[in-house]
């Protein structure tokens, strides 16, 4: 390919060999053009393989395994004295780990496309230079680089050191007492996890509830299930201070009005992540950095058009399905400019992998208020529902957001048991827009979790009376 008499190395040069920059080069190699990823991170693998989606719900399933054996007794079941091996728990993660990284790195080296192990940087906006040495041109880039922990807003904390979601996955000891510091998903995660492995946490967050993003219906579920399990839980926190307490570490935070400090073996740190792209070199070829993102549009295309980004280092979603989408649609816009594609968030959903799951598709009530959105609503929970009474999932809900006129369901959002798999009826029936009077048709298998669906489907039917 060229661009007026200029001829490329490479149709398209793709930085970053995760998830979004994969699906790219899939894509690209798919329409026949000459691709190259180069990918300079130590491990091949991606956030989602290495630190991120994979090991850690390989972590909090083992969690709710123990969770599950220590309390049985509500199925006559006596499992006295159970107990773990962490070594083995982290050696199973670690294993999984490992076989998904191999078959990312044959992915990666099928052949398909070039392959090179490189840190990159731009030289201009056709060129490249490669930590090897060596330059490449390309006449279209799609810039897959993921993000890294954001710093700590507290200088202290560099001083008392900490965990965060990279390090604990590589503890060899459960800490006796911890402190996390955060309430998103990394955060209530990773709470879950040590609480259930027997570690004393306390968990500070800064806004008024934790999974802030969330309706508060759902995040109070989760809060009264922490507390409920033992954990310490304070919102609505301002950090003050973080230092070393003898053998312990200490945090004081005001909350209520009043100082409070807080002691723990460690703190783990969870306020958020940041977009990769320190070292690429942006700034010299004019490629526009908002919120230290790279600013792209619908398809995807930054400030220069034949640059694309995707995934963490472009969006405000960090999600690995969102970062293949928008990875192949990037890589479809280049191959086919007369007919490009536009993102679609209308789907976007979300699952937090604590126990109830927390997952939404398309509009939550709060998101709703904000965008002026008329919905109607109806709630079920799982503690009046057959198989959640069998199963001794009682805590959480489901609810549907539905168009006051239409019917049309504009969202779902479940807090209950395997929320993340329940979450998906609802994600197909907005695929197809269907509307609350079909779905309370549709047919449901008796006993199962998936027929709570049908609650709140026929309350909102008997409420919006088409005409």
């Amino acid at each position: 390919m060229s661009s007026g008499h200029r001829v490329f190395d490479y149709d398209v040069a793709i930085i970053g060999g995760g998830s979004g920059g994969y699906a790219a080069a899939r894509t690209t190699a798919g329409q026949g053009l000459r691709t190259v990823v180069l990918e300079g991170g130590e491990q091949v693998g991606g956030l989602c393989i290495l630190r991120g989606c994979m090991p850690t719900k390989a972590l909090l399933y083992a969690a709710e395994v123990m969770h599950l054996a220590s309390h049985s007794e509500p199925w006559g079941i006596r499992a006295e004295d159970v107990s773990f091996n962490f070594a083995q728990v982290m050696g199973r993660k670690d294993a999984l780990i490992k076989c998904f990284a191999e078959c990312r790195r044959e992915q990666l080296g099928s052949g398909k496309f070039k392959f090179k192990r490189a840190m990159a940087s731009f030289v201009d906006p056709h060129t490249l230079e490669l930590s090897t040495g060596e330059k490449l041109t390309a006449a279209s880039f799609i810039i897959a680089t993921g993000s890294t922990i954001a710093p700590s807003p507290l200088p202290q904390l560099n001083d008392v050191c900490y965990l965060t979601s990279d390090t604990a996955l590589e503890l060899t000891r459960l800490p006796k007492s911890l402190i996390v510091l955060g309430g998103g998903a990394v955060a209530v995660e990773f709470a879950q996890f040590f609480a259930r492995f027997g570690v004393r946490v306390t968990l500070i967050q800064r806004s008024p509830q934790i999974l802030h993003e969330f309706d508060g219906d759902a995040a109070g579920v989760i809060e009264e299930v922490f507390r409920r399990e033992g954990m310490a839980l304070y919102t609505g926190t301002r950090l003050l201070d973080a230092k070393k307490a003898g053998a312990q570490k200490e945090v004081a935070f005001e909350h209520d009005g009043k100082a409070v400090r807080v002691h723990a073996e460690e703190i783990f740190y969870a306020l958020g992540r940041r977009p990769n792209i320190v070292g690429l070199g942006l700034d010299k070829i004019g490629v526009q950095v908002e919120f230290e993102r790279i600013a792209t549009d619908q398809y995807m295309q930054s400030s220069l058009a034949h640059i694309y980004a995707v995934g963490d280092c472009a969006g405000l979603h960090e999600i690995v399905h969102i970062a293949i989408q928008q990875g192949e649609l990037a890589a479809h816009n280049i191959a086919h400019p007369d007919r490009k594609k536009k993102m679609d968030y209308r789907l976007l959903s979300e699952v937090i992998f604590t126990d109830p799951q927390v997952a939404v598709v398309g509009l939550t009530e709060k998101l709703a208020h904000v965008q002026n959105v008329n919905y109607s609503v109806a709630k079920y929970p799982f503690n009046d529902h057959g198989k959640s009474l069998i199963m001794e999932a009682k805590d959480g809900f489901v609810k549907l957001l539905a168009d006051p006129l239409t019917g049309e369901i504009l969202g779902g959002c479940c807090v209950g048991p395997v929320g993340g798999e329940l979450i998906h009826e609802i994600v197909a029936a907005m695929y197809k827009r269907m509307t609350v009077q079909e779905l309370a048709a549709m047919p449901h298998y008796h006993p199962t979790l998936a027929e709570i669906w049908a609650y709140p489907a026929e309350e909102l039917a008997e409420k919006i009376v088409t005409p």
